[in-house]
């Protein structure tokens, strides 16, 4: 088979099974621009082993058995490796450390629930904090506020209720 043969052949070949060889290779390693170079390799090999395939399977299989093998071996290279543990290590520290960006919208958002939570009267305020940021049992707050339980269930739930509107009326979900 002549250069001229084989450049046509790759081109109808590349043409045809191209994108399918993309989504293959992209759905092992993940990364459509690591696919589409070892989609590229692919074609490199089958131009240069052309001459040599037998059709004892079909060409359509013999570039996805090539693709394939591609993606293991990229898989199993160090360069891989590399790019995983530093991805690795940059999504630990964001949830270490995480930006200034979004710490000071978490602030931000604590501050106004702060302020509406000090907005609320007294006595849903004060078992709204005991029972939630002290996690005292409903028996517990009726013995330190010296209310009846049922009054504690009543301003916890009205509390809430009351909660839950003021922080939709600021934009915050509640």
């Amino acid at each position: 088979m002549d250069e001229n043969q084989k450049d046509i052949i790759l081109e109808d070949i590349m043409i045809k099974h191209g994108d399918e060889l993309v989504r293959l290779a992209n759905h092992y390693v993940n990364d459509q621009e690591t696919a589409k170079d070892i989609v590229q390799n692919t074609f490199i090999k089958c131009y240069e082993k052309l001459d040599s395939f037998r059709y004892e399977s079909s060409l359509k299989t013999w570039l996805y058995r090539i693709t394939i093998n591609g993606c293991k071996d990229y898989l199993k290279s160090w360069h891989h490796r590399k790019v995983q543990l530093k991805q690795s290590v940059q999504d630990a520290v964001k949830t270490i450390f995480p930006s200034t960006e979004d710490k000071y919208i978490r602030e931000s958002k604590n501050r106004v629930i702060r302020d509406v939570v000090l907005a609320l009267p007294q006595h849903y305020r004060e078992v709204l904090y005991l029972y939630y940021y002290e996690s005292l049992k409903i028996h517990e707050i009726a013995g330190v506020t010296e209310v009846k339980e049922s009054t504690v269930k009543t301003r916890l739930r009205r509390g809430k209720v009351k909660l839950k509107n003021r922080l939709e009326e600021v934009g915050i979900d509640g």
